[in-house]
């Protein structure tokens, strides 16, 4: 049997006939044969496509990854994952979006700061930079959560606050302390307690969790992000694959997940099923926050056109990740994309979860 009709053999056994109606199946042959190749012949180890569509779900592993439940560092989604952690406490009352910051962290006061509300970090607006100066010190030596969180509360702003968009993985973990603040519990456990086990998601973790680091998808680390060690020969005690890292937990970058697990997030959002937050809530989450001009942002997700693939609505919404992920989900088509690889995002150009991604995005059209 030639390649291509193998391929598309294994789709139709696999999706069944409702999907295959809906969705185009040139287009998903296409998205798996991208990822096939990019793990037989090219610089994949290891990837795992999941789609959903309505009711009708499709799954393959590729590579290294031997199961559909194969776990990913999901690096930049970690961000809506752990800010859905809090939003849990915003659901309760404890606090508002625009509140001050300094309410919650006196530290963080004056030089401006004192402008900085929560709705500021979670969009990106609130002129803290993306990571800290001393970012490679704290990792080399390192360093527990709250030495970084030390250092943000006194990180010099780029900009008046609500001015100017900026990336910002230390705005995420000050929301992050704010959440532990207010609940009395550390992040990784507040992740786990009010996302994870809520979800379902039994193929995920905040940190290790109570997996071990070989139950993970080991990470290519060659063209790593500069502040993940990328370039820096000394950095494998602090690099992905460390067990340094791998048990930090970072909210802004070190969540681990399945990419069923992933949809399964996404679809509290796409469905608003309300079962960790309040629909309304889930609803704030995913529109832009931001002025006309700037970046759209949610409230830790990315949305707008720049959230998904090429050829999705612009009411789409979710997150990439340096290590080579990608998440999206479009209420236009009631899709969930999720591409998975441990291919660092920026090792190749197009990276084969953007490929795989658009063949999805197309395959709804």
């Amino acid at each position: 049997m030639k390649r291509r009709s193998f391929l598309q053999a294994g789709l139709l056994s696999s999706l069944g006939a409702p999907l295959l109606a809906a969705l185009k199946q040139d287009r998903l042959d296409q998205a798996v044969e991208a990822l096939q190749r990019a793990t037989t012949q090219g610089p994949v180890k290891a990837a795992v496509l999941h789609v959903e569509q309505r009711q009708t779900t499709f799954t393959r592993a590729f590579g290294t990854a031997e199961t559909s439940n194969a776990m990913f560092l999901l690096g930049s989604i970690s961000k809506p994952i752990a800010m859905t952690a809090l939003m849990t406490l915003f659901d309760q009352g404890l606090f508002q979006l625009d509140d001050p910051l300094k309410k919650y962290l006196p530290q963080f006061t004056g030089d401006g700061r004192d402008a900085v509300t929560l709705r500021h970090l979670l969009s990106h607006v609130s002129g803290l930079p993306d990571q800290l100066p001393n970012n490679d010190e704290l990792r080399r030596k390192h360093a527990p959560l709250s030495e970084f969180i030390k250092h943000a509360l006194r990180t010099p702003l780029h900009f008046a606050p609500g001015s100017q968009y900026q990336y910002s993985s230390m705005g995420i973990l000050l929301c992050a302390h704010v959440a532990e603040r207010l609940s009395g519990t550390e992040i990784l456990t507040l992740v786990d307690r009010a996302v994870l086990q809520p979800l379902g998601m039994k193929h995920s973790a905040q940190g290790l969790g109570r997996f071990a680091l070989s139950d993970f998808i080991s990470m290519q680390t060659e063209f790593a992000a500069v502040e993940a060690g990328g370039g820096d020969p000394d950095a494998k005690n602090w690099d992905w694959n460390s067990p340094y890292w791998r048990k930090l937990g970072a909210p802004w970058g070190c969540t681990h997940a399945s990419a069923p697990d992933v949809a399964r997030f996404l679809a509290e959002f796409l469905h608003g099923k309300g079962a960790v937050l309040k629909p309304q809530t889930a609803q704030l989450m995913t529109r832009n926050h931001n002025a006309p001009g700037q970046t759209p942002r949610g409230l830790g997700f990315n949305v707008g056109l720049a959230a998904g693939s090429r050829g999705c609505s612009d009411r789409v919404f979710g997150h990439t990740g340096s290590t080579g992920t990608i998440a999206w989900a479009d209420p236009s088509t009631e899709t969930i994309c999720v591409v998975l690889t441990s291919l660092p995002a920026r090792a190749v150009q197009p990276h084969p979860r953007e490929t795989a991604g658009e063949d999805i995005a197309a395959a709804t059209m």
